[in-house]
């Protein structure tokens, strides 16, 4: 099917929660949309009060993915501007490409807005840092298996191996899997541990720190069973360690093209 003179559909990343962590560009789009589908079991539908009055918005918290897309080739055929509004960025655990193929089919142009990760927000929520010098320079974005399978190689053991960040997304009711594939990666007990509920979410964020051997019994006694990044890190609390590499980029002693060494 081909709609003649259709709109543009837009895969705009929402952020983690807080409206004000959309980009400037999403925000525009929203205030342009004639029509916003957004993804209510995540998104805040305070994101949604950018929309201009008059705007189609609905929820997809119940449609399936042929509902959706059909849906947004619908708005396209009335619309410029179609908005699809996805919590954090559209190409982490998103669908896009089962979104977009149906669209690219319909030959309905579409573009992707990114968006701030949930694993960016949970780090500045904390205050910690994905990468330090000299420890990881390394940052892996997965889950662990559930309904969804994983692919051979990408088992949370065999990447928790690595001993770099790992941010584990959509896996916080599944955390005894977490705790095991850890192990089995040789992580000691007393390895620190950070789960952050609804980053950046106004008033409803929750910071909980512990270990491997106790961050599950935390975040029982927290509440903690939905909508919540996980963090395994060799940087964890590195804010009070008593020494810390510094990073070359810096360092009085190091030269680069923007500055001589004065030391």
């Amino acid at each position: 099917m081909t709609i003649a003179n259709a709109g543009k559909v837009w895969f705009v990343g929402a952020g983690p929660g807080d409206p004000e962590l959309i980009t400037v560009k999403g925000r525009r789009l929203l205030s342009e949309a004639g029509a916003v589908l957004y993804a209510g079991s995540l998104v805040d539908r305070a994101a949604t009060l950018y929309a201009p009055p008059g705007c189609a918005i609905r929820d997809s918290k119940d449609m399936t993915l042929e509902d959706m897309t059909a849906w947004l080739i619908g708005q396209a055929a009335v619309h410029g501007t179609v908005v699809r509004l996805q919590t954090g960025d559209p190409g982490l655990y998103g669908a896009l490409i089962e979104l977009a193929r149906p669209l690219t089919a319909a030959d309905i142009e579409w573009a992707v807005v990114p968006g701030v990760s949930s694993a960016m927000a949970s780090m500045a929520a904390a205050g910690e840092s994905l990468t330090l010098p000299e420890v990881t320079q390394s940052v892996i974005f997965t889950r662990v298996e559930g309904r969804t399978p994983m692919p051979d190689g990408e088992d949370l053991a065999s990447l928790a191996a690595h001993r770099t960040t790992l941010c584990i997304f959509l896996s916080i009711t599944l955390m005894h899997k977490v705790e095991t594939a850890l192990r089995a990666a040789g992580w000691p007990e007393d390895a620190p541990m950070l789960v952050v509920h609804k980053a950046s979410w106004p008033g409803e964020e929750k910071i909980i720190r512990g270990t491997l051997a106790d961050i599950k019994a935390r975040c029982r006694a927290a509440g903690v069973a939905s909508q919540a990044m996980i963090v395994a890190s060799p940087t964890l609390g590195a804010l009070h360690w008593e020494t810390l590499a510094r990073s070359k980029l810096y360092d009085p002693t190091f030269t680069h093209r923007f500055r001589k060494a004065s030391a």
